[in-house]
């Protein structure tokens, strides 16, 4: 037997020698698989629903005007000197995609558990297919975003507009990073404790009134902010509303606390993602 032939293969599968492995190129040539999953949560999401992605719209929109309702006209609530609807749609929009991305991401292991049992690919594919879907319709929801500044603004609205507008690709990184490190971090977990998924979706709930999305930063009582502080996407939420609108203010050392959150979790997560991706069909 030729044993020259033998040895001619086409793809060779090994085992991964360290948890830090990212396979950069491996997950590149499985690019046309990429999009082809990005393709599909986005077309799937609201298949044969009546509005179809006119969801991408209403969502924000109808929770946008139950905040104004509730928070504003009953509760009286600040929203540093801007019309409510500007306020509460900024708020919403990014913290939407954070917490999509998240909890999306945190379903990797159990919700491909069958195709990752059959067919070989690199599981990160997965969960970064899931962010960069929510990227598109966070893209989507933010142009909605930005015809209702300009509306604002043409009615005579107060808003100034600043060089801090050049960080919002930086913020857009940064939420997708922090989104991406939890989930695949959660993800890893849930393999074992399903407990976690029920969890994942009342804590992402809760924590979003640790944020400043319902009430701005400044309107937080001072012995409280630390708290609030503690949130990475709190910088992030301040910073794009100070440079689409004017208020609050840049916090650097808040978004240096972000950015060495985001880094520190993805780290973790990748570690722990490709622990569990060895022997999660064992559990799952």
């Amino acid at each position: 037997m030729d044993t020259a032939k033998e040895k001619e293969w086409d793809l060779i599968i090994e085992p991964q020698s360290s948890w830090l492995a990212l396979n950069i190129k491996e997950v590149w040539r499985y690019r046309d698989l990429f999009l082809l999953m990005v393709k599909r949560d986005i077309t799937t999401v609201y298949k044969q629903t009546i509005l179809g992605p006119v969801w991408f719209f209403l969502q924000p929109i109808l929770t946008t005007f139950i905040f104004t309702l509730i928070f504003g006209k009953i509760a009286h609530l600040s929203t540093d000197g801007i019309p409510p609807v500007l306020f509460y749609l900024s708020g919403l929009i990014l913290w939407n995609f954070f917490s999509e991305t998240l909890v999306n991401t945190s379903k990797t292991f159990v919700e491909n558990a069958p195709i990752f049992g059959k067919v070989y690919f690199p599981r990160l594919v997965m969960p970064l297919a899931k962010t960069t879907s929510g990227f598109l319709k966070f893209i989507i929801q933010f142009l909605l975003f930005v015809v209702v500044l300009f509306y604002y603004k043409i009615q005579g609205v107060a808003l100034v507009w600043n060089t801090s507008l050049l960080l919002i690709p930086y913020l857009m990184l940064l939420m997708a990073g922090l989104g991406l490190g939890s989930g695949i971090l959660l993800s890893a977990l849930t393999t074992k404790y399903r407990d976690l998924i029920f969890l994942i979706n009342f804590g992402v709930q809760l924590m979003m009134y640790a944020t400043p999305v319902i009430i701005p930063f400044s309107s937080v009582p001072l012995k409280y902010q630390w708290i609030m502080g503690l949130n990475p996407m709190t910088s992030i939420i301040e910073t794009f509303r100070h440079a689409c609108m004017g208020t609050s203010i840049v916090s650097y050392t808040g978004l240096a606390y972000s950015t060495g959150f985001m880094i520190v979790l993805l780290f973790v997560g990748v570690i722990v993602f490709n622990k569990v991706e060895k022997s999660f069909i064992d559990t799952v």
